[in-house]
């Protein structure tokens, strides 16, 4: 391609019109490399790393060859998280929200199943949604995908690390032969190019920044050879030496992440932990602070963090090294995102030195170790969220709108605009980031005062314990 703006694409002027009103113009790489053949029609594998535009390609891409007069299901986008989901969901509403008519329907578990299947008895002309989820609502016979031209499978290598290989391949025996198949993968392991040879024909293969070493982006990485006994005195050397903002803190284990965060908060540092055993509701809120820089540090497994777009994120620590080479690649691509320098740094013990061995293989490199002895600490450093997040007991349901809820802060509690973060709505409550300093002032109003000509129940949130 001559040019990378979206205009020098044949795109729809709804579709053009949309992408200006978002601030895109000039496509990123894996974009100006994939939309070309997607738009033909073509099959496709993209291999790129997290961040680097991937979901916009795939989402122009179906949007265009879309027909919105006819209600049925003619895009299926599968995910391996519910949170990689909703984000596909939303970023695809929002390129579609110049379209006429255009209806997404999200099939993710930990939602009711009868609002799902009403959803798609009204008719739905992009579903996008988990593998279990998918196959449940295909076994009860309330999605129908006769009429699906495009299938897009998104984060394919993550999806078979958990175990959907099978149900990925029963979804697909139900979709028609002559549609469209998207494969999009970090890493493009064997297993990958076996599906990829069952369920694609003659697909055209799109690698961008595969080699994260050799990026533009300045991504710092930083081994740092310790005992086992030394891993804690370590992680908190790290935080008291380079005062990151946020940082995202890696761990193999459940029981690990819970014991790494509470480590960290006995040391001033506010973190919470995400695993496979907390609730959803409790899962949603720790993503929510995080997002909402109310809880400035996030200790996950790598299942918990799969599928997590994490903007800005400064810091990626390997609280222990992971047991392959592409769950590490996943792992410190969370950061160094979007032309942003980030820095990722491994604590290694003796005997995960093969590990680390593997890993410099893996990125044909020399991987930098380092002393704990060299990092000057700051003996009084403390870290916490910026902001703070409030709950309150009425959403969509109760008609409370995002401007009912900034309305009320600006108004009466007599908050500025700058001191009010994101506000999220749900179905029967909503969320609102407030700035530290202006909690108390929020709190005094929201406590006695209204919202949309009502009390309503409002407490902050705190990291999970």
């Amino acid at each position: 391609m001559t040019s990378t703006r979206f205009s020098s694409l044949p795109l729809n002027p709804a579709q053009l019109d949309a992408l200006t009103g978002l601030g895109y113009a000039n496509m990123t790489p894996v974009q100006a490399q994939s939309l070309p053949p997607i738009l033909q029609r073509q099959d496709v594998i993209i291999q790129a790393k997290t961040g680097s535009g991937k979901t916009a390609a795939f989402a122009i891409g179906l949007l265009h060859h879309l027909n919105p007069r006819f209600f049925g299901v003619q895009a299926l986008v599968m995910c391996p998280t519910r949170e990689l989901a909703e984000q596909v969901g939303q970023a695809t509403r929002q390129l579609a929200s110049r379209m006429s008519n255009v209806k997404v329907v999200m099939l993710c578990g930990g939602k009711p199943f009868g609002a799902q299947r009403d959803s798609l008895q009204h008719g739905a002309h992009i579903v996008v949604g988990t593998p279990g989820r998918i196959q449940d609502h295909l076994q009860r016979g309330t999605l129908e995908l006769k009429g699906v031209t495009t299938f897009v499978l998104d984060e394919a290598d993550r999806m078979l690390d958990m175990g959907f290989a099978d149900v990925m391949a029963e979804i697909t025996a139900k979709l028609p032969s002559n549609r469209q198949t998207l494969l999009l993968s970090a890493t493009f392991p064997d297993d990958i190019k076996k599906i990829s040879r069952s369920i694609q024909k003659n697909p055209i293969q799109i690698t961008v920044d595969a080699d994260i070493v050799h990026d533009e982006v300045v991504l710092e990485q930083v081994f740092f050879e310790v005992q086992k006994h030394e891993r804690n005195v370590a992680l908190l050397a790290l935080f008291e030496h380079y005062r990151p903002a946020n940082a995202m803190v890696f761990c193999n284990t459940k029981k690990q992440c819970a014991e790494v965060a509470r480590f960290l908060r006995e040391h001033d540092i506010e973190a919470a932990a995400i695993h496979g055993d907390l609730e959803q509701r409790d899962r949603d809120q720790v993503l929510l602070q995080f997002a909402n820089n109310s809880c400035p540090v996030l200790v996950a497994s790598d299942v918990a963090a799969r599928g997590l777009d994490i903007p800005s994120l400064e810091m990626v620590v390997n609280f222990e090294l992971p047991r392959d080479a592409d769950t590490y690649v996943h792992r410190i691509g969370r950061t160094g995102r979007a032309g942003e320098s980030g820095q990722a740094f491994s604590i290694v013990t003796p005997p995960e030195a093969p590990r680390m061995r593997v890993i410099e293989d893996y990125l044909k490199t020399h991987c930098v170790c380092d002393v704990l002895a060299s990092l000057d600490r700051d003996p009084n450093y403390e870290l916490q969220g910026s902001m703070v997040t409030l709950q309150l007991d009425a959403g969509r349901k109760q008609k409370v709108r995002p401007g009912d809820i900034l309305g009320a802060l600006t108004g009466d509690a007599g908050l500025s605009g700058g001191q009010i973060g994101k506000i999220k709505i749900l179905d029967n409550g909503s969320y609102v980031a407030i700035e530290r300093s202006a909690l108390r002032q929020a709190m005094n109003y929201l406590v006695e005062g209204k919202v949309k000509g009502r009390a309503i129940k409002v407490r902050p949130i705190k990291a999970q314990r």
